[in-house]
């Protein structure tokens, strides 16, 4: 089990690579068609594609002998619950989740079915896993998240944003793990002279309203809590901070993100 702040390039290599075990296992045995679920709150090419990627590398190809179900959240009315629940009564071979959310609402609908997490955040606290040298149960996969990388990412901000004092922090109203990075950020304010202002975003709708709150607040600069949601609406979000001229720090990106951007408006990342 992968818990570490890993790299881009080594991120996808384990998304592919640790969906693919359970099938892998059983293609050893005896070659035959494979199912995997797939839930996460927006589509996001590049983690399906390495994903993809890595099931091809041990044989399996979508439509040929493996048949992939796709759940998403973004633009429906079902829950996270009934998504997964949805999944399971399918009885895939694995359950690949990204997020925290979808991966706690897989864990509620099945204790049987592996779940790999692509990735989560904190699968400890949030009480995925029983601990991360042995999680025990049917969970694994990859954490990009660590209380200590938190502290550098502030650390590192302050430094290329000189003068920031009071920053903004997004945070989803439906992630349940975001009460603990927000306390992880709260510890690190006084040691480094930052004072947080938390703002909920209830809707990617209200994205811009939000923005608009942030800038009327006297706000220095803006960071975002780790959550799949803000991540499918990365583009839009680097956007707002562009245009409301606000230093922006982000937990992850992409090359696109930063195009059109100054460097005092560039995405920082760890």
């Amino acid at each position: 089990m992968q818990f570490d702040h890993l790299k881009r390039r080594e991120f996808i290599t384990l998304i592919g690579g640790a969906a693919a075990w359970p099938l892998a296992a059983r293609a050893q045995q005896a070659p035959r068609a494979a199912r995997l679920g797939y839930l996460a709150p927006a589509s996001n090419p590049d983690l399906q594609q390495a994903l993809l990627g890595g099931l091809r590398d041990l044989g399996y190809v979508e439509g040929h002998n493996l048949a992939i179900e796709y759940r998403l959240m973004l633009g429906q009315s079902k829950t996270y619950d009934e998504l997964a629940a949805e999944l399971a009564r399918l009885a895939p071979d694995a359950i690949v989740v990204v997020g925290t959310p979808p991966a706690l609402a897989a864990k509620r609908q099945t204790t049987t079915i592996p779940i790999i997490m692509a990735p989560a955040a904190d699968p400890l606290r949030s009480g995925l896993v029983a601990s991360l040298s042995r999680p025990g149960g049917n969970v694994t996969g990859v954490s990009l998240y660590g209380s200590e990388i938190a502290r550098k990412r502030m650390e590192v901000f302050k430094e290329a944003v000189v003068g920031i004092q009071r920053i903004a922090v997004l945070c989803n109203a439906e992630n349940p793990l975001h009460q603990f990075l927000w306390d992880d950020l709260q510890s690190i304010g006084p040691a480094l002279g930052l004072q947080f202002r938390l703002f909920v975003v209830s809707d990617l709708d209200k994205l811009p309203a939000v923005f608009s709150a942030v800038q009327q607040d006297a706000i220095d600069a803006i960071t975002l809590l780790t959550d799949a949601q803000f991540f499918s609406a990365r583009r839009q979000i680097s956007s707002l901070a562009a245009m409301h001229r606000l230093p922006a720090m982000y937990e992850s990106g992409t090359l696109s993100m930063t195009a059109g951007l100054s460097p005092t408006e560039r995405i920082f990342l760890i």
